[in-house]
């Protein structure tokens, strides 16, 4: 079954000081090795450039060097796909939106819902709870603990 990854867990992946550090960088390695395929949209990559290498939002940027090099890390691996928006995209994103008030930060959420939808991609390994308002994705949390001790 394939799946995707949010900006949060691509950053925290990059974030050495983040708690979150070994576990977001853990997923992201198991997830690129295979043997499901791992979908990286592209608003997620450009998101991740945007906030990795900015000061004011990242608390130790990467330089724009590192961060490619990151990304080109990810996307030459065999599993990996990188698609964009196909022929039919607006149409799936009002249907994504149906019931969803998608302004703000959930424009982006919508978008990245939308294009799972078009590629086929069901679950998303993120910590942002709002994607949990989009019916028909299954949000997994890498950071969030059952009481097994094992990650949701």
């Amino acid at each position: 079954m394939s799946a995707t990854v949010d900006v949060n867990v691509l950053v925290y992946a990059s974030d050495s000081s983040s708690p979150f550090y070994d576990r977001a960088s853990e997923i992201v390695q198991e997830l690129a090795q295979g043997p499901d395929l791992l979908y990286l949209f592209w608003p997620v990559l450009m998101s991740y450039l945007r906030i990795s290498t900015h000061p004011a939002i990242f608390g130790n940027p990467l330089t724009v060097a590192a961060a490619m090099s990151n990304l080109d890390g990810l996307v030459r691996r065999a599993h990996v796909r990188t698609p964009g928006e196909s022929a039919g995209f607006w149409s799936l994103y009002r249907t994504v939106t149906t019931g969803v008030t998608a302004r703000g930060n959930l424009v982006p959420d919508a978008h990245v819902v939308a294009l799972m939808r078009q590629h086929g991609v069901s679950t998303v390994w993120s910590h942002d709870r709002d994607l949990r308002k989009f019916v028909g994705i299954r949000v997994r949390d890498p950071f969030a603990q059952k009481a097994s001790g094992t990650a949701m």
